[in-house]
């Protein structure tokens, strides 16, 4: 936020840039509304170890280049500069694509949310119209994670080389064709193939759409922009969990093919990544696709200028590879990135995501009945936690998410310690109701939506579709080996599982303490720097 100052009455009177300029300087936003015209700051030059004043000076002599207002549309065209936004703003227009282009681009969210939420409610149809075991059963469920893996592996290179739009929508097609497959599936083998395709799907909208989402969204709205990502993932869950509460399994499918047409048709108004643009060496669509996600009246020189400087500085590099991951100025970025994707799924939460049910059942409480609770709750919690993102940092979100999930593991552990030692038979389905409504509560909030807002912002972008792939999988290989082997956990000892999952929180907790960064309130190029 720019510094608070007076303006001198008694100055002559200055240019109409020159009035901006200072308007700018002596704002401070006290409204939504007010901080929504203050994102339009400049970017952060990439440079970060120039001074504070070399960079006035830069701004300065930009300024100063620049034609005066009435050369550019008379004494009109003046006044309607003085009245500007700060640095250009354009008012509603500019956040009207913005919000646009992200709600389309969560659609991809919505269908990550129910494609991983469609496996409890329809466990129990599928078991008995098909005479699956446990075990076969808990193929399908975890066999999303392997084609989750095969698209996290390409997803990067297919942003990279196709664009994200186009990314997204291929994404979205395979979707349509995994639901199309369960539903005439008249056997495991279709089961398991539309399974598949469902994952290959997610996997590759698990990267693209923060990505996508982090790179078209200003500076100081990007926190809360790219934590719609989560939001979605768990309004998709949440969907599929309480609507399979009243529909047959097969029936459940469509909720699955609506956010992918949503999607498929969205992606035809809205403008492509302007960052993927200026990398592909696309400078007149770069243009117009900032302006249009800035605003028609919006000043975005600065902002380009930055964002075309700094891919600039990496052309001189050469094409990047996998070993390029592991180099100095590269490594502590993709220690943060791969190191919060571990813990998340350490914590647990793709066995509770995809065994919600049956672990409610097994703790001797409902299982419908618990999965629609949580599926509720579940969606204004994560809204809470985006309205928080770029209030309280990400640091702090994930400290007390955390600690949160700790807690929430160690009571649901606790349930099934009590019903094992056959004491308080009365507090056990309590305890689990409670222990875990306290664990989707507190991952809501900081270790669902936060380790994809930081994956999306640290890896600078000559590395970012090969770091960003390592890290999605990392993520998917990590929700595999949970999911897969929480029936034998519990068979083996169902308090000591959850006991586990509560003792990886407290090492997230002093992971996060010691080695993720702030990177709240700062330019993508600005965070990047500074992890080199």
């Amino acid at each position: 936020m720019a510094a608070a100052f007076p303006l001198s009455t008694a100055a002559p009177p200055s240019p109409p840039l020159v009035l901006r300029r200072s308007a700018a300087a002596a704002y401070s936003p006290s409204s939504p509304f007010e901080l929504y015209r203050n994102h339009r700051r400049p970017a952060h030059r990439v440079h970060c170890a120039a001074s504070a004043s070399a960079a006035a000076r830069r701004r300065d002599a930009c300024c100063a280049l620049r034609p005066p207002a009435a050369a550019r549309g008379g004494a009109a065209a003046a006044q309607g500069q003085v009245g500007a936004a700060p640095h250009g703003g354009a008012g509603e227009g500019s956040l009207w694509m913005v919000f646009l282009a992200t709600a389309v681009a969560v659609c991809g969210s919505f269908e990550f949310g129910t494609c991983v939420g469609y496996s409890a409610p329809a466990q129990a149809g599928i078991v008995n119209d098909f005479g699956l075991s446990n075990s076969e059963y808990g193929v399908f469920g975890s066999v999303l994670t392997i084609g989750a893996m095969i698209g996290a592996l390409t997803s990067g290179r297919l942003a990279d080389s196709l664009g994200r739009k186009t990314t997204m929508g291929l994404a979205a097609i395979i979707g349509i064709v995994g639901w199309f497959t369960i539903y005439f599936a008249n056997g495991a083998t279709m089961l398991y193939l539309g399974r598949v395709l469902l994952g290959y799907c997610t996997g590759v909208l698990s990267y693209v759409v923060p990505v996508f989402i982090s790179e078209i969204a200003p500076k100081d709205l990007r926190g809360g922009l790219a934590s719609s990502n989560q939001l979605f993932i768990c309004s998709g869950c949440s969907a599929a969990y309480i609507i399979g509460a009243l529909l047959s399994w097969r029936s459940l499918v469509l909720v699955g093919l609506v956010p992918c047409a949503f999607l498929l048709v969205g992606l035809l108004f809205i403008p492509e990544s302007p960052r993927w643009l200026a990398n592909t060496g696309r400078v007149k669509e770069f243009n117009a696709s900032l302006q249009k996600l800035r605003g028609e009246n919006a000043d975005i020189s600065e902002e380009a200028a930055g964002i075309r400087e700094y891919i600039e500085s990496l052309r001189s590099l050469p094409e990047a590879r996998v070993q390029d991951l592991f180099q100095r100025k590269n490594l502590f970025a993709v220690i943060v990135g791969v190191g919060l994707m571990v813990f998340q799924q350490l914590g647990g939460i793709n066995a509770l995501g995809f065994y919600t049910s049956y672990i409610f059942s097994s703790a001797g409480f409902s299982g419908k009945l618990g999965t629609t609770l949580i599926g509720i709750f579940q969606i204004p919690l994560t809204l809470f936690g985006a309205l928080l993102m770029d209030r309280s940092g990400r640091r702090a979100l994930l400290l007390v998410s955390a600690s949160g999930t700790f807690l929430g593991c160690f009571l649901t552990g606790l349930s099934f310690y009590f019903k094992a030692q056959g004491v308080y038979a009365q507090l056990v389905p309590t305890l689990a109701l409670y222990g875990i409504s306290v664990y989707y509560a507190a991952y809501s909030v900081g270790m669902g939506p936060v380790p994809w807002v930081i994956m999306s912002e640290i890896f600078s972008i000559e590395i970012k579709a090969i770091a960003g792939s390592l890290v999605t999988l990392v993520s998917w290989i990590g929700s595999f080996a949970i999911s897969y082997s929480f029936n034998f956990l519990m068979d083996w000892n169902s308090a000591g599982t959850f006991f586990l999952f509560s003792a990886a929180s407290l090492v997230t907790v002093l992971f996060v303490a010691r080695l993720v960064p702030e990177t709240k309130g700062k330019a993508l190029e600005e965070i990047q720097e500074s992890f080199t």
